[in-house]
């Protein structure tokens, strides 16, 4: 299995921890050695767990918007987005609990305009407040047909950072990771309003291959 880069320095971390728990207790408490290594082997393979990196055949498309994650559709409404785009727009957002690969990638081709990491709070990531209150980080990208999209990583009530690649100026691409969240997290899309949509609600999706809609100017007519 192969580990994102993102898990190193916890991964390190929760191996010295995993060495001093067990050597004093192997150590000193024979009668207790097996249930202390079961429990910690079993916490130190879901901590792996949650860093592993899939390998994905991507099909990039300038016409499609995948899914920025994997894990579970909770919102598809209109709203208004206040921050870079400051009109009404389509929110499509994917919940990812701690059983999800957290990686993020860029949901669509284009050129990124605009980049902001802001610290928040961090209360459970389905519910609508944690799009404005949370830990989160703003990324908008201008597709090569001239649409704008906003894509937002948002920190859940277990998440403690945000990874985020974007830079101002460089490529999105949808075979590129656009981040990482760790632990429980969201990430929402804010789209124009006559795309069209292709998932429902409660849906599961998958990163980078679930089409989650299509730009109308794209659509061709039946």
């Amino acid at each position: 299995m192969k580990i994102h880069k993102a898990g190193y320095p916890l991964l390190v971390k929760a191996l010295v921890v995993y060495a001093g728990v067990n050597v004093p207790v192997c150590l000193t408490l024979p009668v207790a050695r097996y249930v202390v290594l079961a429990v910690t082997t079993l916490l130190y393979l879901l901590v792996l767990n949650f860093f592993r990196f899939p390998r994905r055949q991507i099909t990039v498309d300038d016409n499609t918007i995948l899914a920025p994650a994997d894990g579970r559709i909770v919102v598809i409404e209109e709203t208004f987005e206040s921050e870079y785009l400051k009109r009404p727009c389509l929110q499509v957002s994917v919940f990812m609990n701690i059983f999800n690969v957290h990686i993020n990638w860029f949901a669509v081709n284009g050129t990124i305009t605009y980049f902001k990491h802001h610290p928040g709070r961090h209360v459970a990531a389905y519910l609508p407040k944690s799009s404005s209150e949370n830990e989160r980080a703003t990324i908008a990208i201008r597709t090569p047909a001239g649409e704008e999209v906003v894509m937002r990583q948002i920190a859940g009530a277990m998440a403690h950072r945000i990874v985020s690649y974007a830079t101002e100026g460089t490529e999105a691409r949808q075979d590129r990771h656009a981040g990482f969240i760790k632990f429980g997290s969201r990430v929402d899309l804010f789209l124009p309003l006559d795309t069209m949509i292709c998932v429902r609600l409660s849906e599961k999706v998958t990163g980078s291959r679930t089409i989650l809609g299509r730009f109308k100017n794209t659509i061709n007519p039946s």
